[in-house]
């Protein structure tokens, strides 16, 4: 009877105190179950704003809180500025060089683009362009130890423009064109040991020197139209927010290359190539494109015109004095046998009878006369009449859309006194006004005048008329999409951008680099730091519920113990 009394007035005086065992009795009561001890810390930590600050009102319970919800809030907080606030730096500029060594002229083209590219290709822009004195690299075949001396001053600019420090990592390439395919099929032996030459010479300059090669005529094709269309924004232009992007809807120009010993037509066709000789695919900035293209060797300005001269030599009655109907009037000029006859492309026209030394031509200025004898260059009638047939037998598809005209139809263009974009009839008429010209006028018609060029204008005018309207069937209607440039944006057109443009896919491209607004090595110690307290105050609040729950299980079977008895 007194241990009766005794422990019921032990539980009233726990009631009065407001002792734990409320709050536990109304988690049992609610739940009509225990709740099993591996919940019991989770339950008691999400209770912690109603229950924790009752169940446990003491001080280091609540600066334990405090000190996690602080930790918590700077964890957030440094996290969010870490990834947000970071600077993007871009990797700086690649320079690359690259050397077109054309029949009659060799040009130093220097080319940069940002260093992470666009979709595997880079965003070339041309900064630098030398021209190297001196005739092509063909020329000195009999030489061609002498090859090297006339790239020495542009080589000297070059290292000007390319930063010092990135001398050893810029690339530089050399690609021959038509004059040197022309001697390899002459003299394969000259031709190796004029690259042989160059090679060695470059070998022991600072930049990488990554090969002379001579390329080929569909590959100058080629990098000819992605010049032009890249030039003209069809692969990339910027959007609003200044990024790369395809541009919607964009067409392709094609293109229309006239050099010193080929010339070469690139589009994409309007009907299927099919796959021959005259079709490639190329990947350019994540798209593919199918072309025609096609280069046809000896039909050169340079070699066409040896090849004319042949031909009014065979028709003419003497063989020392031949008249020239495409030279101006009044105009004399004496050659020896070797400027007509030492080309490949007119070895087959060469006199059997006689060996021919000196020959002179004199001109007569007849443009109905040079434009009739000009058109025997060209075998049209290999053709049979097909429509998509160009000359000499071969195939073509039917012209499409815009052409960019440049190199040597641009330059004939231009001594004419036209440019861009012109009717077939202007450009037939201002061919005519020129070719009736006295010599003695012809300087003060041309801005530049160069003898060998300014005697030369009316024939190739006559033979692009040719070889664009008879050749590549360009009509009176598709004459004016033909744009005569040679330029675009301050680059020049031709096949050494494309070529450049085509190697930054095989160059890797660098990672952008990122400024972080906390070094990482200072983010990782902060958050380590303030995660450790973050842990050990969650660890101890997981530590003050339990015992408390402890406690108030011992509390709530005294009171089951004194209540039974």
């Amino acid at each position: 009877m007194v241990n009766l009394a005794v422990g019921r007035t032990l539980l009233h005086a726990g009631r009065l105190a407001g002792t734990a065992a409320a709050p536990v009795a109304f988690i049992r009561s609610s739940a009509h179950r225990p709740v099993p001890s591996s919940q019991f810390p989770l339950i008691c930590l999400l209770g912690l704003p109603v229950l924790g600050l009752k169940g446990f009102s003491r001080t280091p319970a609540i600066i334990t809180f405090v000190v996690l919800l602080l930790s918590t809030v700077v964890l957030v907080t440094i996290t969010v500025i870490q990834i947000h606030q970071k600077e993007v730096l871009l990797p700086g500029l690649k320079y690359g060089i690259v050397l077109d060594a054309g029949s009659s002229r060799t040009t130093v083209y220097v080319y940069q683009w940002p260093a992470e590219k666009e979709n595997n290709t880079g965003v070339v822009s041309e900064t630098f362009k030398c021209s190297v004195k001196g005739s092509g690299i063909s020329s000195y075949w009999k030489k061609p130890q002498d090859a090297p001396k006339a790239f020495e001053d542009c080589m000297q600019k070059v290292k000007r423009q390319v930063p010092a420090h990135l001398h050893g990592s810029t690339g530089i390439y050399l690609g021959a064109t038509a004059g040197m395919r022309l001697l390899r099929l002459q003299n394969e032996t000259a031709a190796n040991e004029v690259l042989a030459s160059i090679q060695n010479y470059f070998k022991s300059q600072p930049f990488d020197f990554r090969g002379a090669q001579i390329i080929s005529g569909q590959e100058e094709g080629l990098y000819g139209w992605i010049t032009a269309n890249y030039l003209m924004g069809n692969f990339l232009e910027r959007n609003l927010w200044h990024m790369w992007v395809h541009p919607n809807g964009a067409e392709t120009v094609g293109a229309l290359d006239l050099g010193g010993a080929s010339t070469q037509i690139s589009f994409v066709a309007e009907e299927k190539v099919g796959q021959n000789n005259s079709s490639t695919t190329v990947s350019l900035y994540g798209y593919e494109y199918m072309l025609y293209t096609h280069s046809f060797q000896c039909y050169g300005r340079n070699e066409a015109e040896r090849r004319f001269l042949a031909l009014l030599l065979q028709n003419s009655t003497t063989k020392t004095k031949v008249t020239n109907p495409c030279y101006p009037r009044n105009y004399t000029t004496t050659f020896i046998g070797a400027d007509v006859f030492g080309s490949l492309c007119t070895a087959d026209l060469r006199p059997k009878s006689h060996d021919p030394s000196n020959i002179t031509f004199e001109g007569t200025g007849d443009p109905s006369l040079c434009r009739e004898k000009v058109a025997s260059l060209f075998n049209f009638k290999a053709c049979h009449d097909q429509r998509n047939c160009s000359f000499d037998g071969v195939y073509q598809p039917k012209v499409k859309g815009s052409f960019l005209a440049f190199s040597g139809l641009y330059y004939t263009a231009n001594a004419l006194n036209l440019s861009g974009s012109f009717s077939l009839h202007t450009f037939n008429s201002s061919t005519w006004n020129f070719c009736l010209q006295d010599w003695s006028q012809l300087p003060l018609l041309l801005p530049r005048f160069d003898e060998g060029y300014a005697r030369s204008y009316c024939f190739s005018a006559h033979y692009i008329y040719h070889l664009l309207v008879h050749g590549y069937k360009f009509t009176e209607e598709t004459w004016p999409k033909i744009h005569f440039e040679k330029e675009v944006g301050n680059s020049s057109i031709g096949w050494s951008l494309g070529y450049m443009l085509s190697l930054t896919n095989q160059i890797p491209a660098e990672s952008r680099l990122i400024r972080l607004p906390i070094q990482p090595s200072s983010f990782t110690g902060i958050v380590a730091f303030f995660a450790a307290v973050a842990l050990l105050c969650l660890t101890y609040l997981v530590y003050l519920c339990v015992s408390s729950r402890n406690q108030r299980r011992s509390q709530n079977s005294l009171d089951h113990v004194v209540d039974s008895e």
